[in-house]
């Protein structure tokens, strides 16, 4: 053989070298399995020995000399290395998540529609097209439900549908509180050298009686409160006081809070603040704060089905009730007084609805009396008292989605500033208008003006 020709035959060699470097080896097989599920690799050889890189994903054991069982565990894929005399083989475990048989419901369900079930370890991804909402947020919902644990993904598209993956959440509270009360109530009292006496349903403040200097004198009477209407004849030492009141109170709140949040992600806002309660540890009689919010809060998550808004909303107002609170420690901690409401609406871009009938009414009606005095025809009801309080508050929420556009640079509106100062500086030209301008920078020359006349 001549040099030439080992030349050529060391060039075939060494390219035929690269190629098998090249090309996937042939000698690792592949094994695709579904989670949850197991089969039986078989072999020309007795196996003396096998290993699994990560047994979490896939797991073997030798069942038979020339048979290995592996059961799919969780989606990912590992490698299996087997040995036997004198050889050794390899394969490559695919595990799947266990979806096949989602897939083949929503065939079956939505017969047509392009639907692709794809998984990870911790989410189900769905895409494809499909041709409307109801599709899109039907088939996110029987995804959910076949898997507790796993997160869904929705990729689904709609043909021409909106790119928009955020929405912004245009909210008013209106709350209305109309409040009525009457009380009715009097007061009879003598104050003489030789007697004393005064009634009193105790329901409203009454005259006391202090004593005189002298025994003889009569005692000076002490008025903590003169109700409405006061008589006393000092001649006889006789009077009344009556308590005749009716009053009326309306109160009316707005709040237009404006939230923004992701497709699928929860948003939540809160107006209002944090009263802090002292809360007793243990049997060491601690005290530590815990502190309470209220005020109004809104909380909604938002699912976007092409140019579709389902939405999850919970309203909630919460104020501070003083007369239902309680004294702990010395400390008077209020009551919660607090309306609530969720629900689950589905609109399109732009639509309202209306959150009403959200009412709380109360009545209240007190009175105390006199025995035996208060029956008697006539004059008993200056024995009597009575308070009668009715209430009524109304919460309506209204609430808008919208679909968040971008804007492009160009398309961003000017800021609403004026060409001036916030703040008048300390000197300056006086303008017209009554605003001093500021003074010039210090590397910038200040004109001076000239006098009239001059030159």
């Amino acid at each position: 053989m001549t040099r030439s020709t080992v030349v050529v035959l060391g060039f075939f060699a060494c390219a035929a070298t690269a190629a098998a470097q090249s090309t996937p080896n042939p000698s690792v097989k592949r094994v695709e399995l579904t989670a949850g599920r197991s089969t039986v690799v078989t072999t020309d050889y007795d196996i003396s020995r096998i290993a699994v890189t990560n047994p979490a994903v896939a797991d073997a054991v030798v069942v038979q000399p020339r048979e290995i069982l592996i059961d799919g565990k969780s989606a990912g894929t590992v490698s299996l290395i087997v040995w036997g005399p004198g050889q050794r083989d390899q394969y490559d475990l695919v595990v799947e998540q266990a979806v096949t048989s989602l897939q083949q419901q929503l065939r079956l369900l939505f017969p047509g529609e392009d639907i692709h079930v794809n998984s990870t370890e911790e989410a189900i991804i769905l895409s494809g097209q499909v041709s409307s909402n109801p599709v899109v947020l039907r088939a996110g919902e029987i995804a959910q439900a076949s898997s507790a644990k796993a997160k869904v993904i929705n990729m689904l598209q709609l043909p021409g549908g909106s790119e928009s993956q955020q929405v912004i959440l245009q909210v008013r509270f209106a709350e209305v509180n109309r409040r009525a009360l009457t009380e009715l109530g009097a007061s009879l009292l003598m104050s003489r050298a030789d007697a004393t006496g005064r009634t009193s349903t105790q329901q409203f403040a009454a005259p006391n009686f202090q004593k005189g200097e002298n025994a003889t004198d009569p005692q000076d009477i002490v008025f903590g409160d003169f109700l409405n209407l006061f008589f006393f004849d000092r001649t006889h030492g006789v009077g009344a006081v009556i308590k005749a009141l009716k009053s009326r109170g309306f109160f009316q709140s707005l709040a237009e809070p404006n939230l923004i949040a992701y497709n699928g992600q929860e948003a939540s806002f809160l107006a209002g603040g944090e009263i802090p309660i002292p809360v007793v540890q243990g049997l060491t009689n601690a005290v530590t704060v815990v502190f309470k919010e209220f005020g109004i809060r809104l909380t909604f998550k938002p699912t976007i089905a092409g140019d579709v808004i389902r939405l999850k909303v919970k309203p909630e107002v919460s104020t501070l009730d003083f007369g239902n609170g309680i004294t702990l420690s010395g400390f008077r901690i209020p009551a919660l007084s607090t309306r609530r409401a969720e629900t689950d609406v589905e609109l399109r871009d732009g639509q309202s609805f209306v959150i009403a009938g959200l009412l709380d009414n109360l009545t209240q009606e007190d009175g105390a009396d006199i025995p035996v005095l208060s029956k008697v025809p006539i004059i008993g009801n200056l024995f009597k008292s009575k308070a009668d309080r009715a209430e009524r508050t109304e919460l309506m929420v209204l609430i808008t989605p919208r679909l968040v556009q971008p804007l492009d640079p160009d398309e961003v509106p000017p800021l609403p500033t004026r060409p001036r100062r916030f703040l008048p500086a300390p000197t300056g030209d006086l303008d017209p208008d009554g605003v001093v301008d500021a003074p010039a920078p210090a590397t910038t020359p200040v004109p001076v003006k000239k006098p009239q006349g001059g030159r």
